[in-house]
C-alpha cells in the first residue's frame, strides 16, 4: 500500500446537489456558491437589458436577494436556465416600472432582443410577484399544442438552437422554426387574453 499517495479531490457538487442541500438545511453559503457560479453570466444579461453598469450591478444583488425565497417555491430541472429566465423577468419588471420609464426616456427600449422577450412574457405590474409571473407563463405554456411547447421549452428555457431542438425532438428544421413562431404567437394571445381578464 502507497501511505504517500495523495487522496483523490472530492468532485464539486453539482447543481442539483448543491440545491437540494440548501432546500434541506437552508444553508446561505450554499446559494451563494451557486449564485457565483453564474454571476458573471447574470451581469452579462442585466448589461443587455438595463444599458448601464451601475443598474447592473444594482440588479445582481437584487436578484442575489431574491434567490433565499425563489428557489423554495419552484421546481427547478436546470439551475442555470431559470436563473437566466429570473434575471430576465427582473429587468423586464425594471424596465417596465415607471420610474425607469421616466429616468430613460430618451432612451428607448427596441432592440429584437428586448421586443422578442417582452412579446413572449406575461406584462406585469411592479406589485406582482415574480413567482405570479412564471406561474402564469408555464400555464401559458401548457396551453399550447405539444409539438409547439416541447419547442418552446427547448429552445428559451433550454436555450438550444433551432438545430438542437430538432435534434431533441426529432422535428425537421423548418417544422421547429414554424412551432416556435406559432408557439410565441400563441402564448402572446393566451396571456393577452388573461391580461383582459383581471
Amino acid at each position: 500500500m502507497n501511505w504517500f499517495r495523495k487522496s483523490a479531490k472530492t468532485p464539486p457538487l453539482t447543481d442539483a446537489e448543491l440545491l437540494v442541500q440548501y432546500r434541506n438545511g437552508r444553508d446561505l453559503a450554499l446559494l451563494t456558491e451557486l449564485y457565483n457560479r453564474y454571476a458573471h453570466l447574470i451581469y452579462g444579461v442585466c448589461l443587455k437589458y438595463l444599458k448601464h453598469e451601475q443598474d447592473s450591478q444594482d440588479m445582481c444583488i437584487q436578484v442575489y436577494e431574491k434567490l433565499p425565497q425563489a428557489v423554495l417555491k419552484q421546481d427547478i430541472q436546470n439551475f442555470a436556465s431559470w436563473l437566466h429566465v429570473l434575471t430576465k423577468n427582473e429587468c423586464l419588471m425594471r424596465l417596465r416600472s415607471a420610474q425607469y420609464r421616466n429616468q430613460q426616456q430618451h432612451q428607448p427600449i427596441n432592440t429584437e432582443a428586448d421586443m422578442e422577450l417582452a412579446y413572449s412574457l406575461h406584462h406585469v405590474s411592479e406589485e406582482e410577484s415574480l413567482e405570479d409571473n412564471l406561474v402564469a407563463l408555464e400555464k401559458a405554456i401548457l396551453e399550447l399544442p405539444p409539438e409547439q411547447e416541447r419547442c418552446i421549452r427547448h429552445f428559451y428555457l433550454d436555450q438550444l438552437c433551432y438545430k438542437e431542438v430538432a435534434e431533441k425532438t426529432g422535428y425537421e428544421l423548418k417544422q421547429v422554426k414554424s412551432y416556435i413562431q406559432n408557439g410565441k404567437r400563441n402564448l402572446k394571445k393566451l396571456l393577452s387574453e388573461k391580461d383582459e381578464k383581471v
